[in-house]
């Protein structure tokens, strides 16, 4: 008997993250939900069939445990957990914000991949998805600390691939575009909903988190020799960073 696939999705609270974690559920993943609010992981673990694990990407004795939880073997990793912090110019950044991003984009997510690695070349034909965003491809004003974060998970993502070259690990990215979720855009205009409104006002049709989990499902679910090395993914209405269609209505 085929022993039940794995899957840790970080992040898994809230937007993408728990979008994520339902797809891979229903494509037949027994998924470990990690995330730092144990309420929202331990509802949406109970609904799934699914582990909560109460996790902060950036506090190493947290991500061991996380590891021990899994154990030694997993099939499929999504380091989802990000966010974006502020949205001032590089003359009036707030360390902290840069900070906090930094530690969550791309420390956070090299301590869990570096903790679940083993285990997931032990499956013999493991996956990563890192999320990214079209941030980390393009610079625009005011949210050079949120780029500079995403770029880096570009680069560690790229770094990654060459160096398990050699190893039954695919290593992939994802880069969404404009994707309206309950909270990444409150949170980084610290709980300002007007502001937060406004980054989607008058978009018709944005992403939502549930597009982005149809797509990582589908990247991760491609035969083991089959590397989608990136997948920038934006609504029809956003030509580019700067460039949206807007309806007045």
């Amino acid at each position: 008997m085929t022993a039940m696939r794995t899957a840790v999705v970080t992040g898994a609270s809230s937007g993408i993250g728990a979008a994520t974690a339902r797809r891979l559920a229903g494509a037949g993943f027994h998924v470990f939900l990690a995330a730092r609010r144990a309420d929202r992981i331990e509802a949406l673990a109970a609904e799934l069939g699914g582990t909560a694990i109460a996790t902060d990407v950036t506090s190493e004795e947290s991500v061991a445990a996380l590891a021990a939880a899994v154990g030694p073997r997993l099939d499929v990793l999504v380091n989802n957990a990000g966010g974006a912090f502020g949205s001032t110019p590089v003359a009036e950044a707030v360390t902290e914000d840069w900070r906090q991003m930094y530690e969550v984009n791309v420390i956070g997510l090299m301590q869990v991949t570096r903790a679940l690695l083993p285990a997931l070349v032990a499956s013999g034909a493991g996956a990563i998805v890192n999320v990214g965003s079209t941030a980390g491809r393009i610079a625009y004003e005011g949210g050079a600390g949120y780029t500079a974060a995403k770029h880096g998970t570009q680069v560690v993502t790229e770094t990654l691939r060459l160096e398990l070259w050699d190893q039954p690990v695919r290593i992939m990215e994802i880069a969404p575009g404009m994707v309206k979720t309950d909270e990444f855009a409150l949170v980084r205009f610290d709980g300002d909903a007007a502001k937060a409104a406004a980054v989607y006002e008058g978009v018709d049709e944005p992403l939502v988190a549930d597009d982005i989990a149809d797509a990582i499902a589908w990247m991760v679910t491609r035969p083991a020799h089959v590397n989608i090395d990136s997948m920038v993914i934006k609504p029809r209405a956003q030509a580019a960073q700067h460039k949206v269609h807007r309806v007045s209505h």
